[in-house]
Formats: C-alpha cells, sequence, structure tokens
C-alpha cells in the first residue's frame, strides 16, 4: 500500500513569487494603446472639427451684421418718409390756418382780370 503523505504542491512563499503554479497565467499582456498613425488622424480630425466650428461662428456673426445694417437702412429710409410727412402735414395745416385767419376774411376775391388790347 501506498504512504498517505500529504505534500503540498503550493508553497506559499513560491507562489507569490513566481508564476509558475497550478491556477495562474503564465502570459503577460501588454495594454493596447494606439499608433502614432492613429494619434496623428485623431489629432488632425480635431483641428478640422475646431476649424469648422470656427469658421461657422465666423459666418454667423457677419450674417448678423448684414442684417443689423438692412434694418438700420429700412430705419432710415423710414425716418425720411416720416419727416416728409411731417413737412406735407406742416403745409397742409398752415394753408388750412391761412384760410381760415381774419385777415384771409377781411380779402377780396380776385375778379376776373381782362387783357390789354
Amino acid at each position: 500500500m501506498r504512504n498517505n503523505i500529504f505534500t503540498s504542491r503550493r508553497v506559499s512563499n513560491y507562489a507569490s513569487v513566481n508564476s509558475w503554479v497550478q491556477n495562474r497565467n503564465t502570459v503577460r499582456h501588454t495594454p493596447k494603446t494606439l499608433g502614432a498613425v492613429s494619434q496623428s488622424v485623431i489629432l488632425s480630425l480635431l483641428v478640422v472639427v475646431i476649424g469648422l466650428i470656427y469658421i461657422t461662428q465666423g459666418t454667423r456673426s457677419t450674417n448678423y451684421d448684414y442684417e443689423l445694417n438692412n434694418i438700420e437702412n429700412e430705419i432710415s429710409e423710414l425716418e425720411a418718409k416720416k419727416e416728409d410727412l411731417a413737412v406735407e402735414k406742416a403745409r397742409l395745416t398752415s394753408v388750412a390756418a391761412a384760410a381760415s385767419s381774419e385777415v384771409a376774411v377781411t380779402m377780396e376775391d380776385a375778379s376776373p382780370v381782362g387783357y390789354a388790347e
């Protein structure tokens, strides 16, 4: 018969130092990183996207400038029309006031004038 002597295959000091123990992986995995080409492609894409955002914002402000200029032109045209209407109102009210004044009431009506023969 066999001797029932138990010998441990795992030695605690040996197991913590060496990785050649049962139920342990012996392969070391290297962390996956991006290569130089991938990094340069990503960097160039970021630069392009930021450039497009910058151009879009500049164009948007230019469009607002054109809209503001058009509105200012419309305001100046309306102010000119308002001034013309104010002058027309003053002319019409002065004619009406002159016709109803005391001096105009006492004036004689003009008679037709004949021509010298």
